[in-house]
């Protein structure tokens, strides 16, 4: 039976028009109809074709359009940026002016022992550490030379009173001479020649003896000299105390004929100590005695040691154009933690009120972008509820490290001032969700 070729023949899909185009086998012929049932499957694929172009294209501009408001957006938006401050609140507390300066610590009173001749050193009685008492042997020198030197000073005392007696003799016997050729002049017994020559003899043994008189007390001298020398042989302690510093070893030559050498040091007091600070001079104006005084030092870095200031020196200590003062503080020292020549970190307090009004201090420092400073000024930036800037002069007092005291000004407790500009960065934490803010290495 054959198709009338007259009735309508359905569309096939893309899938069954496909067949058409492969190769039929030799064993199954298509009938003559085939190339009519072609072309409607043509028609259909090329209509899906057309309507998928057209959809691609609606896609594409939609995404040209998308992207180009997205740019004008960002364009705009980054032309004018918003600015956004951080503020403090002003309010009211405890303020403590310090100034730090680095100090050393030292005995209240130190001794430096030394030898006031040479010689070698013979015998140590002391050693580091060693607890000693005034008028106590702490070294021998050796005294070997020193008694020879006595005894060649007192030989020679002994020459000269001999010789001293030897011409008192003889003057007296000048003397007597003298007064008998006086005697016999007046009766022309004797010339006017043997009287002066008597005379001239008689003054002549009288001067030796002043002479001979001198060499005397000149040998004593040596011999007192000699007896001093052999004295300071042994050195003794000058003061009771702990000694802190030995420089010397038995056996030892000092010479002290251009400087005393030093062989000892002697601590007085180890229970008194007191700190040496060196204060610049931008802050000795806030120091005065009496005032309380904090410090720490390496070896207990977590305790805190009390003491006084008692002495601000009044010489300046000039270091590459640096000047700075000593101020003395003093420190008990009970527990002897303390050791003398300890770097000392100190604090110490010009000042502190309890409950003054106090604004941060990135207030004060905080300058308007565009706008002109007047040095001479004291002045804060306020946003006020209204969120409008407005800018307020101050007068400060004492400050701290964090805060500084408003003496004077329009400024209330609550107020808030501006210490800074926000930055891109801060801003973008802001706006992050809980947990997503980056980590502190992400830079």
């Amino acid at each position: 039976m054959t198709a009338d070729p007259q009735e309508p023949k359905p569309y096939v899909t893309g899938t069954e028009g496909v067949p058409a185009l492969t190769t039929a086998s030799p064993t199954h012929r298509r009938p003559e109809s085939l190339p009519e049932q072609r072309l409607p499957t043509t028609i259909v694929l090329a209509s899906a074709r057309s309507g998928r172009s057209r959809l691609s294209w609606l896609i594409g501009i939609l995404l040209i359009m998308l992207l180009g408001g997205g740019g004008i957006w960002y364009w705009w938006s980054s032309g004018t940026p918003t600015i956004h401050y951080k503020t403090a609140l002003i309010d009211r507390g405890p303020i403590t002016a310090i100034v730090t300066a680095t100090g050393t610590i030292n005995p209240v009173v130190s001794v430096q022992v030394g030898s006031q001749v040479s010689g070698k050193v013979a015998q140590l009685f002391a050693d580091f550490n060693s607890k000693v008492t005034k008028g106590e042997v702490l070294a021998r020198i050796d005294q070997a030379p020193f008694k020879a030197r006595l005894s060649h000073a007192r030989a020679a005392v002994k020459s000269a009173k001999g010789n001293l007696a030897k011409a008192n003799v003889l003057a007296t016997q000048r003397k007597r001479e003298f007064d008998r050729m006086a005697a016999l002049r007046p009766h022309a017994f004797v010339s006017q020649a043997d009287v002066d020559l008597a005379e001239t003899n008689y003054r002549d043994a009288a001067a030796n003896v002043e002479v001979l008189q001198a060499q005397l007390d000149q040998a004593q001298a040596a011999l007192a000299s000699a007896e001093l020398d052999l004295g300071y042989t042994t050195i003794y302690s000058p003061v009771d105390g702990i000694v802190v510093s030995r420089n010397v070893d038995a056996g030892q030559t000092l010479a002290a004929a251009f400087q005393t050498p030093i062989l000892f040091v002697i601590a007085q007091d180890l229970n008194q100590m007191q700190v040496n600070a060196n204060v610049s001079e931008s802050d000795i104006g806030g120091v005065r005695e009496g005032t309380a005084a904090s410090f720490r030092v390496d070896a207990y870095p977590r305790q805190f040691f009390e003491g006084v200031v008692t002495q601000v020196r009044h010489a300046p200590i000039s270091i590459q154009n640096v000047v700075t003062y000593d101020v003395v503080i003093a420190v008990s020292n009970p527990e002897l933690k303390l050791k003398p020549g300890m770097t000392a970190n100190v604090t110490i307090a010009t000042a502190r009120k309890e409950h003054p009004l106090r604004v941060p201090n990135g207030a004060l420092r905080f300058r308007m972008p565009s706008v002109s400073v007047d040095r001479k000024a004291t002045r804060v930036w306020v946003l006020d509820r209204d969120d409008q800037l407005r800018q307020v002069d101050v007068t400060t007092g004492i400050a701290d490290s964090l805060s500084t005291e408003i003496a004077d000004g329009v400024l209330n407790e609550g107020d808030r001032v501006i210490v800074g500009i926000e930055t891109e960065e801060e801003q973008a934490k802001k706006k992050l969700p809980p947990g997503f803010e980056p980590s502190r290495g992400t830079k």
